[in-house]
C-alpha cells in the first residue's frame, strides 16, 4: 500500500472543512497541526481545554511562551481579542454545546461512527480526560488518524474492540489515504489520496464502502 497524504497534508485537507466563524477545538496529535493550515480568508476561533479561546498556529520553542501551548502542549500564541479561563470555564464551553467543531486522533472507528481513541487493550496508560466531553459536547467530530495501524491492521473497523469514548458521534474521517463521510447508510468514500484508487482503499477497511457518485481526488 502506497503511504499517501503526510500529516501535514491530513491537516491541510482538514482545514478545508473549517468554516467562516465556527468555534473549533483541536485535539492532540495530527489535529493540532490543522491550526497551521486555516485560510487566511476565514476566520476560526480556536479553543482549547487549557483555557485559551482564541489563538494561532504552531510556533517554535524560540518564539513561544512557555505557559501558552495547545493540546500536544507545543508553543502558540493568540490572536487579538483572545481570553483566558479556568477550567470549569472551558469545559462548560464544550459541554453547553458551543464548540462547532471538533477535530480529534483516533485508534479506531467503527462504520457508525463509533470513536476509541482514549486507550489501547492491554496498556495501563491513558486517560478519557476530555476526549469523552468533546465528542459529545461539539456539534460536529472529524476524525484525524493513519488509515491504518502500524502492523497494517485496519482502523476503520466494523465494531470497535478498542475501550469505545463516544457512540456515533464522528461525521467525517480523513486519514492519510481518504476522506470518507459517516452516514445512516454506511460510509461513503467521498475522496482518495493521490494516485490511489477505490479498491485499494478498501482492501485496508474493514466494512464495506459506499463509492460517491462525485469521488474525486484529495484537493491540497
Amino acid at each position: 500500500m502506497k503511504q499517501g497524504l503526510t500529516r501535514e497534508l491530513i491537516a491541510l485537507r482538514i482545514a478545508q472543512e473549517l468554516q467562516d466563524g465556527t468555534y473549533v477545538n483541536l485535539g492532540f496529535g495530527i489535529p493540532t497541526l490543522v491550526a497551521n493550515f486555516i485560510p487566511r480568508d476565514i476566520d476560526v476561533i480556536l479553543h482549547s481545554e487549557q483555557g485559551i479561546l482564541g489563538y494561532h498556529g504552531v510556533l517554535s520553542e524560540q518564539d513561544g511562551d512557555i505557559d501558552l501551548i495547545n493540546a500536544s502542549g507545543q508553543p502558540t500564541s493568540v490572536v487579538p481579542g483572545a481570553c483566558f479561563c479556568d477550567f470549569a470555564t472551558s469545559f462548560g464551553m464544550i459541554r453547553g454545546g458551543h464548540i462547532d467543531i471538533s477535530v480529534l486522533g483516533a485508534y479506531q472507528v467503527s462504520e457508525k461512527g463509533d470513536l476509541a481513541n482514549w486507550q489501547i487493550p492491554g496498556q495501563k496508560i491513558g486517560g478519557i480526560g476530555g476526549g469523552m466531553d468533546l465528542a459529545f459536547g461539539a456539534r460536529s467530530v472529524i476524525v484525524a488518524m493513519e488509515h491504518t495501524a502500524k502492523t497494517g491492521q485496519p482502523r476503520i473497523v466494523k465494531e470497535c474492540t478498542f475501550p469505545v469514548t463516544a457512540e456515533g458521534v464522528v461525521k467525517t474521517i480523513v486519514t492519510n489515504l481518504a476522506c470518507i463521510e459517516v452516514t445512516s447508510a454506511g460510509l461513503v468514500l467521498k475522496e482518495v489520496a493521490p494516485g490511489l484508487t477505490p479498491e485499494e482503499i478498501q482492501a485496508v477497511t474493514e466494512p464495506r464502502l459506499i463509492i460517491s457518485d462525485r469521488l474525486t481526488e484529495m484537493s491540497l
